[in-house]
C-alpha cells in the first residue's frame, strides 16, 4: 500500500520535506543559541555587578590597549584622583531612584594624564531649576587634589535610563557619554564611561550601577530571538505534519484503487 513512496514523485517530494525540517532545526537551533549568549552575557554583567571586586585604578582598567567600558569592567569598583572642575559641573535631569524623579550631579575630575572623567557625585530628588546655576543645586564639589572610589559606568545611549538626545538649558546635561561630554565641555580627552562615587556630599544619594541599555533584565531583542526559536521549530512540526497527512491521503486512494472504489468518471 506504501509502495508509492518509492516512486519520483513521493522520492523527491520526501526529500524536500526532509531538507526543509533540516532546515527549520537549524535556524532554530541557531536563534536558541542567540539567545542563550545572551542570557550568558547578562548574567555576566550581573555576576560583574554584584561582585565588583577590590578598588583598582581607572587607568589600569581602561587602559590603552582597551579603552572601551565592557561587559567585563561594567560596575567595576575603581579609584581616580583628580581635580574637580568646579566650574562646570552638569545636572542630569530625569532620573529615577527608588522610584523618585530626580537628577545626577556630574562634575568633570581633571586627572594627572592629562585626561578627564565624569563623576556623578550623587543624585538629588525634584527638577532642576531651568537657568539655576548647577553649583547652586547642590552641594559645590571640593576643591584641591582628590581621590574618588566609586563603580565603573557604561556610557548611556539616547532613550536609556532616561536619558535625552538635547534641548535642555544650559548647565544640564541629557546623556552621559563621551559625545555629549565633548560637546559640553572641550577638553583634550574623556575616558570612557562614567564614575559613579560611592560616597556623595550632604544633600545627594550616591547613583547604584546602572547596567548598559536593556536595563537589568535582558532585552526585548533577546526574546525575539527565543520567539523565532518556537516558529522555525514549529514550521519544522508543520512539514512533518503535512508530510504523514499526504501520505495517509494517498495509502486512502492506493487502498480505494485496489477495492476498486474509484470513482468512474463520465
Amino acid at each position: 500500500m506504501y509502495r508509492f513512496l518509492l516512486t519520483p514523485r513521493w522520492l523527491s517530494g520526501t526529500a524536500l520535506a526532509v531538507a526543509a525540517v533540516a532546515v527549520c532545526v537549524w535556524l532554530g537551533t541557531w536563534q536558541l543559541g542567540r539567545f542563550e549568549d545572551k542570557v550568558s552575557s547578562h548574567q555576566e554583567i550581573s555576576r560583574t555587578v554584584d561582585d565588583a571586586g577590590s578598588a583598582r585604578p581607572l587607568g589600569e582598567l581602561l587602559g590603552a590597549d582597551r579603552p572601551q567600558v565592557t561587559t567585563d569592567t561594567v560596575g567595576r569598583a575603581v579609584t581616580v584622583s583628580g581635580t574637580f572642575d568646579q566650574e562646570h559641573q552638569l545636572l542630569v535631569p530625569n532620573r529615577v531612584l527608588d522610584g523618585k524623579q530626580g537628577y545626577y550631579v556630574l562634575t568633570p575630575l581633571r586627572t594627572g594624564d592629562g585626561r578627564t572623567v565624569a563623576v556623578v557625585r550623587g543624585w538629588a530628588p525634584g527638577a532642576p531649576a531651568e537657568g539655576a546655576p548647577a553649583e547652586g543645586a547642590a552641594a559645590a564639589a571640593p576643591a584641591g587634589e582628590v581621590t574618588v572610589t566609586g563603580r565603573l559606568q557604561a556610557g548611556e545611549s539616547s532613550g536609556s535610563n532616561g536619558a535625552v538626545a538635547g534641548g535642555l538649558p544650559a548647565g544640564q546635561l541629557g546623556t552621559i557619554n563621551q559625545a555629549a561630554l565633548v560637546n559640553k565641555l572641550s577638553y583634550d580627552g574623556w575616558y570612557d564611561g562614567w564614575v559613579s562615587a560611592d560616597a556623595a556630599p550632604a544633600g545627594l544619594t550616591p547613583v547604584p550601577t546602572v547596567q548598559p541599555q536593556g536595563g537589568d533584565g535582558l532585552t526585548l531583542r533577546a526574546f525575539q530571538n527565543l520567539g523565532y526559536t518556537l516558529e522555525w521549530f514549529v514550521f519544522g512540526g508543520f512539514v512533518v505534519f503535512m508530510w504523514f497527512r499526504l501520505v495517509r491521503r494517498e495509502a486512502e486512494a492506493e487502498q480505494d484503487r485496489a477495492l476498486g472504489l474509484d470513482p468512474v468518471l463520465e
